[in-house]
């Protein structure tokens, strides 16, 4: 695509001509003003100059297309290139970009975009900003410089300022010229100011927002704010009555007569809208007295002497010593008393206790000795359910395992072959194929 020449050039001027980067907004749109907006937007060049100015949206986007010519071409003749291809950029021997410098890529498979508002400190200094492209399937890279010389604005900065919350766009989404140049359009219309700088443009998620659920084609949401050199209008001063207010308090959608102008393509929360009025604000700027660098005279300085004072640490070690060790002295001291000569014995205790009660317990005792002593001296033969009644082999009738007079209550859980003298043993098979009984 043929740009134009201003383009080419850089030239800050008004964004107001038509192809990729501008556009002439209709009657319907502005109504019978004509859109004047200090808005840069440029293409990708290597080493190119770009000269945005302090305080105004500065968009300068990274195409895929162009840095596809610095690779080699698709393995595969015939079939179009679509190699995945990321950008990283940082300030020239620094690791990261300046801190007004902003930069998105959703994928490998989209442009990259530098945006940001260039602030008044670093106007006339030139920013060299390091672009390096790196393609995803031959792991090459290539390389190109960014020069941004910053001017300064004659209105900068413009002293009424909105800041708007749009619900349904993403920062990438914002920064296309034909959906910013649509918003300023309808805030134009709104406000109706001669002059209408795009001031910066911030994601939702760099102000703390959550990442939106993939659901329903949620956004991210995006602040955009507008600078204009007249008063706020009555529609946008609605959000501050009473009543709004109140409504916003309850999370309820204030009343505004103008949203339908902006409902069309852009949904506003107006409670979250920011008016900032330059002209009523207090500078607290105070001016530094510098003086010649020199400290006032203080007198002569006067070291410590090297002859010490000896000191006596025999109070501190009684008092962090010994005194924490006789107080548990004196407590081991009291535990033992009550542990060892305040018990009562079991002469004590019966001294205590009535004579009938003494009786009870004695006969209890007494009767369950005997029960133990006649459970030791039970013969109850084992159940024949439990007891082999064939020989395994033979197939002859077994006879019990113990004798009647068997005191079955001291027989081992396991049994061995000593206790086992009746068990019949099982023939083991030998290797000349006879069998032993």
């Amino acid at each position: 695509m043929q740009l134009p020449r201003w383009w080419e050039l850089g030239d800050p001027c008004a964004w107001t001509g038509q192809g990729r980067g501008t556009r002439r907004m209709s009657p319907a749109t502005t109504g019978t003003f004509l859109l004047t907006v200090y808005t840069i937007f440029s293409k990708v060049h290597s080493d190119r100059n770009v000269y945005p100015s302090a305080g105004v949206l500065f968009v300068h986007v990274l195409e895929r297309e162009y840095f596809k010519g610095e690779f080699p071409p698709y393995p595969k003749p015939g079939e179009i290139s679509n190699d995945p291809i990321t950008f990283n950029t940082n300030l020239m021997g620094y690791p990261d970009r300046p801190g007004w410098l902003r930069y998105i890529q959703r994928t490998p498979y989209s442009d990259g975009v530098l945006y940001g508002s260039p602030t008044a400190e670093n106007v006339g200094k030139p920013t060299i900003i390091e672009i390096t492209a790196y393609n995803r399937r031959t792991f090459e890279t290539a390389r190109h410089n960014l020069i941004i010389n910053i001017m300064s604005a004659e209105d900068f900065p413009l002293p009424y300022q909105a800041e708007f919350f749009i619900k349904n766009m993403n920062v990438e989404e914002m920064l296309a010229s034909e959906v910013l140049g649509d918003f300023l359009g309808a805030v134009k219309n709104v406000w109706q100011p001669e002059r209408l700088n795009a001031i910066n443009i911030t994601s939702a998620l760099d102000r703390g927002g959550r990442v939106p659920l993939p659901i329903n084609d949620m956004k991210e949401g995006v602040y955009v704010m507008v600078g204009a050199d007249v008063p706020f209008s009555s529609c946008l001063r609605e959000v501050e009555n009473p009543q709004n207010q109140l409504r916003c308090s309850q999370e309820m959608e204030p009343v505004i007569t103008c949203d339908k102008k902006f409902r069309t393509q852009f949904y506003i929360d107006w409670c979250k809208i920011s008016l900032v009025d330059k002209t009523k604000q207090v500078s607290t700027y105070q001016e530094v007295m510098r003086g010649e660098g020199i400290l006032p005279d203080g007198g002569e300085y006067k070291p410590p002497s090297d002859s010490l004072k000896s000191r006596d640490y025999y109070t501190d070690f009684l008092i962090t010593l010994a005194v924490p060790s006789a107080v548990a002295l004196v407590l081991f001291l009291i535990l033992a008393y009550i542990m060892c000569c305040r018990r009562e014995g079991v002469e004590k205790r019966n001294m205590q206790t009535p004579d009938i009660q003494l009786v009870h317990h004695s006969a209890i005792q007494k009767s369950t000795k005997e029960l133990r002593d006649m459970s030791k001296n039970r013969e109850i033969a084992w159940p024949l359910s439990t007891l082999p009644v064939f020989h395994p082999v033979t197939g002859e009738i077994i006879p019990p395992l113990h004798t009647d007079s068997y005191e079955s209550t001291n027989m081992p859980l396991m049994q061995t072959q000593q206790n086992l003298q009746h068990q019949t043993q099982i023939p083991q098979q030998q290797t000349t194929g006879k069998w032993y009984p």
